[in-house]
């Protein structure tokens, strides 16, 4: 990154406080980049490669949501706490505390993404540039394909899963090494995972309760509170330029994409054909150039 500046910080959000880190100043003309992450629950570590872009001279800001990474954690809160409104607001309040609601682009990788169409289908006035990236468009859709591609993984791995599912034993050693040749194949294609990688799942495990609530067990079973989720139906509110990012191999399947395609008018989408559901860290010289370019044809550059 040579010269260019580093700040972390927090930002107050009620009474707890959302960790952020800013890369370049945010006194520049160049429209700041906002990163959004996964999970839910997960931290931005593994989101770092971004960072890359602030080379151009935006500033981009990647921040641990509330109840992972180095913001606060409460491992006390139910489902009725962690909701989709909690975190578009925690977004806002960010944003404010930044100085940057006027002005900004938003990046939101898998569950980050979601996150970021809730955010732009209300039209917020400062977002010039939406980039959705290996986000479902509902969950209904997610879990349909998600069985399509464990019904894909060798025979002797499915056997392990359904047997340990039928026993109640899904964190028993032998059922996590089979659900790992699944993430192997369709989350993270660069094996063994980067540090960066590595250090979101060490956060995750320390406090999976946003993950385990929002989401369920593993990748496998959506059983938790965004079971029902979709924004398939208010899609067409989305009127800001768009950019849809997904792997060849990603859990995130074109099936589950499309309704954002079909519906966001003028949206683009580019497939990166070595990548699954981490293409920023398995083609991320590919991935920076294709962001890169959206961005700053946005802002007219």
């Amino acid at each position: 990154m040579g010269t260019t500046s580093v700040r972390e910080g927090y930002a107050t959000f009620k009474e707890w406080r959302t960790w952020y880190r800013v890369t370049g100043s945010l006194d520049t003309d160049m429209t700041p980049l906002v990163i959004v992450h996964g999970g839910p629950g997960c931290s931005h570590d593994y989101l770092l490669a971004l960072e890359a872009l602030a080379a151009t001279g935006r500033p981009v800001i990647h921040y641990d949501q509330l109840g992972g990474g180095r913001s606060t954690l409460l491992a006390d809160r139910g489902a009725d706490f962690w909701t989709v409104d909690l975190f578009l607001a925690e977004l806002d309040n960010l944003l404010s505390v930044l100085g940057i609601s006027n002005e900004y682009h938003l990046l939101g990788q898998s569950w980050g993404g979601m996150l970021g169409a809730e955010h732009a289908i209300r039209r917020p006035s400062g977002l010039r540039g939406l980039v959705l990236s290996n986000a479902p468009a509902s969950m209904d859709l997610w879990v349909d394909e998600s069985k399509k591609l464990r019904a894909q993984l060798p025979r002797e791995t499915r056997d392990v899963l359904d047997a340990h599912e039928a026993a109640g034993t899904i964190y028993d050693e032998s059922y996590l090494a089979a659900s790992q040749v699944y993430y192997d194949e369709h989350v993270c294609r660069v094996v063994p995972n980067p540090p960066e990688v590595l250090k979101t799942i060490e956060y995750m495990a320390a406090d999976p309760t946003v993950y385990n609530t929002m989401f369920g067990p593993n990748e496998f079973f959506c059983v938790g509170s965004l079971r029902l989720w979709s924004v398939v139906e208010r899609l067409s509110q989305i009127t800001c330029p768009t950019l849809l990012l997904s792997g060849r191999f990603d859990e995130a399947t074109p099936a589950t994409i499309q309704p954002f395609f079909d519906a966001i008018d003028g949206a683009r989408w580019e497939i990166f054909e070595h990548s699954s559901h981490m293409p920023f860290v398995e083609e991320t010289e590919r991935y920076l150039e294709v962001v890169n370019e959206f961005l700053a044809e946005v802002d007219g550059h």
